[in-house]
């Protein structure tokens, strides 16, 4: 092999293996998955540095191994990989809708389009004062109807006051989660998948473990506030994020939905 000839799309095909490697990294990121993908990172490797030089016995051997691993990948990866296919074709449909909205082909709203995340925010620190548990997940590009049609419809425009009575105690939607759409509450009482992640500390309850699911299998965000502690959790790609005030929170926000 020549190192020194080196095509543009060699340069190109190693840029895009990187990346690829680069994002199903970050799918397994926090799993117990990543400890199987770094070995099977490192079995490739050795796979290839073995061809390289030229050593026929354990490249074959190693070569057995990756060829049928694969079939057993496809089971061990089978959550990792329905969200990878959801976030390509979802994040392109959505680059798509925003293309064409700068070319007004699609016109929308202020009201309709943009979020109202302050009120989002202020609700769920007036429902953390008085201790009330509230689950919200706001889309982003991935499609969350496997989820809306497990709760009740609704087509609400955001606000503060109506958040606030729809998670009140005695409020018949309370329980399970509210569906944010563009600025409109499209479901309440919906049924979140639950992580499986062993690792999530025990004094997170059901709402934060629903809410990490979410995060897990889609690219929603998620907003938990604990009927506990009273204390707001901000979830995004199945982990915490951290803030000091609720207009740090607000700005981010913002920019992961922009």
């Amino acid at each position: 092999m020549d190192l020194i000839n080196l095509r543009i799309l060699d340069i190109l095909d190693i840029v895009l293996v990187a990346f690829l490697l680069y994002y199903v990294y970050k799918l397994v990121k926090g799993t117990a998955a990543i400890n199987i993908f770094i070995g099977i990172v490192i079995i490739y490797l050795v796979w290839k540095l073995t061809q390289f030089l030229a050593m026929e016995m354990l490249s074959s051997v190693l070569g057995e191994f990756i060829g049928v691993g694969m079939f057993a990948l496809i089971v061990v990866f089978q959550q990792e990989i329905r969200k990878f296919l959801l976030m390509i074709g979802s994040t392109n449909f959505g680059r798509r809708r925003k293309f064409l909205r700068q070319l007004k082909f699609i016109r929308d709203t202020p009201e309709d389009s943009i979020t109202n995340i302050k009120a989002i925010v202020k609700a769920c620190g007036e429902m953390g004062k008085t201790f009330t548990g509230a689950l919200i997940v706001i889309k982003r590009s991935t499609s969350l109807d496997f989820v809306k049609t497990s709760g009740d419809s609704m087509d609400v425009l955001v606000n503060t006051p109506i958040i606030e009575s729809i998670f009140y105690k005695n409020s018949p939607l309370h329980d399970g989660a509210m569906i944010i759409e563009d600025n409109r509450i499209v479901a309440t009482r919906a049924i979140l998948p639950v992580t499986h992640d062993n690792n999530m500390p025990l004094r997170f309850g059901l709402r934060h473990r629903a809410a990490v699911g979410i995060s897990e299998k889609t690219d929603a965000l998620a907003l938990v506030v604990s009927e506990e502690t009273g204390k707001l959790s901000y979830i995004k790609n199945g982990e915490f994020v951290i803030f000091k005030t609720e207009e740090e929170l607000v700005e981010k926000i913002k920019r992961d939905l922009a």
